[in-house]
């Protein structure tokens, strides 16, 4: 092993800690009598408290979890720098592993800061231990090895060890564009280069890959147009949807997107970002073991993807808040679960690419005036499958938008013919007829606006229509039921975006648990208040819309309430009078 005391000159991990880029956290855990997830941080030991386990067990406490630490090194410093290490021999690291492991089994693990080969074969051992036990365990491993600014931290049979011995065994491996380089041996200038970069990574070991520092890129000999972004690239090799593809899967590739805030108080970015990461995927799982009834909707759906979307907003919102402590950068703060829209993150598919946003609607109670022309959206959306509903609504003067979702239909004439018939209704009775799914047969017949899930969302846009619908300036709405799909639909910048199912509900088959209140609130949270919200599932009376108009929605599509109703004018009114 080196000279540690040469190690220790190149040991400013804890400075930037990989270059990054509190669902409910305390409150996850402090809501119920369930014991919180448990997560460790097997990593090195920040003295100045700003990266390292210090900031490991920071976050995850942040997201509703319990800490568990594994110390890999110690380090005297503080915000100017390093002035010593000392790593433990690997039966010490051995030692507090196996200790934790006898009475506090983890949900998920953050690997850190490894440093030497032997420590790397006894994570390593650990992780391969681990696979025995008959229960899912996360591991996510931020390979910290290189600064941003480009100093090697770990030596060569380091990595070499680490790539042998850990990589096989994690999840999500979450490197900087300096760490991807040495792995891959090459360097990483464009966006084509990330995205193939992602590709060797897996094919190294990692089922998944995170690689941040997109800012940095160049393309076509220019630096990128997206400066004003920090953007990361996202790719697995693991098809956990057995479904149709949807963008936010990640094995078919995304970059997630946030603002990119110019500030030197970055100092743990890395190491929280990955400890984030780790929480939230021990808190889906915990989720996951909920028996029916009892788990919600986006916490029970968090996969990798959702993950690295709610640490980026977390990562987002602390650089956002870092301020100097000390003489030197100041750390990235430990803020709380992500609720805020403007540090979470978009998921697009082009990290060059920046959409046009869909026309604007403006919600009932929106008071702003910034905008005078956006129509304005109906306090209830009916969701309705034929032309005879669609008359039906037409009369009714407390209806101002109807959506039709067909059904049961294999001729795509025979669809044309029933859309063109429902816009001719809705058109000479003053109403705004919204199409599901047929995005294709709404611009030919003229309709006012397009609905679509996450997969026919995925469908259009390799399509290319999204463009044909802004084109035609045509309202946009998206259905989300995860925070992957929340952070997708926001990349796409529709006129409204939709969560569901908040309630059980037996009118459509949906792979995904009821949301329950508490995520519409969420939701609300984390998207701009001039989008409105819509909800939808199992809305079959107006007591419920009153709960969730109280939660920030904006309108709620109904089906049964309206379309099993005695008096359907009477339940309109109902909910519309719930919604005010």
């Amino acid at each position: 092993m080196k000279d540690l005391v040469t190690f220790s000159l190149f040991i400013l991990l804890f400075c930037t800690c990989s270059d990054s880029l509190a669902v409910y956290g305390r409150s996850a855990a402090t809501t119920s009598r369930t014991a919180p997830p448990i997560v460790y941080t097997i990593a090195g030991s920040d003295s100045g408290g700003g990266a390292g386990i210090q900031a490991d067990l920071h976050a995850i406490h942040s997201f509703g979890c319990h800490g568990c630490s594994a110390i890999t090194c110690l380090t005297a410093q503080n915000s100017v720098g390093v002035i010593g290490v000392h790593a433990p021999p690997p039966d010490f690291l051995r030692a507090q592993l196996e200790t934790l492991l006898e009475d506090l089994p983890p949900q998920a693990i953050k690997i850190g800061m490894l440093g030497t080969k032997e420590l790397a074969i006894e994570v390593g051992a650990f992780l391969k231990k681990l696979k025995a036990l008959d229960r899912k365990v996360w591991v996510v491993l931020d390979p910290v090895m290189i600064t941003t600014s480009g100093h090697r931290l770990i030596e060569e049979d380091a990595q070499e060890a680490m790539v042998k011995h850990v990589f096989p065994h994690i999840d999500v491996l979450t490197p900087n564009k300096f760490e991807a380089e040495a792995l891959l041996n090459r360097t990483l200038e464009t966006i084509s280069d990330v995205e193939e970069g992602a590709k060797d990574l897996i094919a190294l070991g990692a089922p998944s890959v995170l690689i941040k520092g997109g800012h940095t890129l160049y393309e076509g000999g220019k630096a990128s147009n997206h400066i004003a972004y920090a953007q990361d690239y996202f790719l697995s090799s693991v098809q956990r949807n057995t479904g149709e593809p949807r963008l936010c899967d990640g094995d078919l590739g995304v970059w997630l997107r946030s603002p990119r805030y110019e500030t030197e108080h970055t100092h743990g970015t890395g190491c929280t970002l990955s400890a984030s990461l780790a929480a939230s995927l021990a808190l889906g799982e915990q989720e996951r073991q909920k028996p029916d009834g009892k788990r919600r909707g986006a916490t029970s759906a968090i996969d990798t993807v959702d993950a690295c979307c709610l640490a980026k907003a977390y990562v987002t919102a602390g650089i956002f808040h870092g301020i100097q402590l000390g003489q030197g950068p100041g750390p990235v703060a430990q803020t709380g679960f992500p609720s805020s829209h403007q540090y979470f993150p978009m998921v697009v598919a082009d990290a060059a690419e920046d959409h046009q946003r869909f026309p604007r609607m403006k919600a009932y109670d929106d008071k702003t005036t910034y905008d005078d022309n956006r129509p304005t959206l109906g306090r209830i959306l009916p969701v309705v499958n034929d032309e005879v509903w669609v008359q039906r609504l037409c009369q009714d003067p407390g209806v101002h938008d109807i959506q039709l979702r067909v059904k049961g239909i294999d001729d795509n004439k025979k669809i044309l013919e029933i859309i063109k018939k429902c816009q001719k209704l809705c058109q000479a009775s003053g109403k705004r007829l919204w199409v599901n799914d047929y995005w294709q047969e709404a611009i030919e017949s003229g309709c006012f606006g397009v609905h679509v899930g996450q997969e026919d969302l995925y469908t259009c846009i390799r399509a290319g229509g999204l463009q044909l619908l802004r084109e035609k300036r045509m309202a946009f709405g998206i259905s989300t039921h995860s925070y992957g799909e929340l952070a997708t639909a926001l990349g796409v910048k529709p006129s409204y975006i939709s969560l569901g199912p908040v309630f059980a509900t037996s009118s459509k088959t949906v792979q995904f648990d009821p949301q329950g209140l508490s995520l519409v609130r969420k939701w609300r949270e984390l998207i701009q208040k001039e989008v409105p919200l819509v909800v939808i599932g199992g809305f079959s009376d107006a007591e419920r819309a009153k709960a969730v108009r109280g939660l920030g929605a904006n309108c709620v599509a109904v089906i049964g309430a309206v379309t099993q109703a005695n008096d359907t004018v009477e339940a309109v009114s109902q909910m519309n009078e719930a919604m005010r």
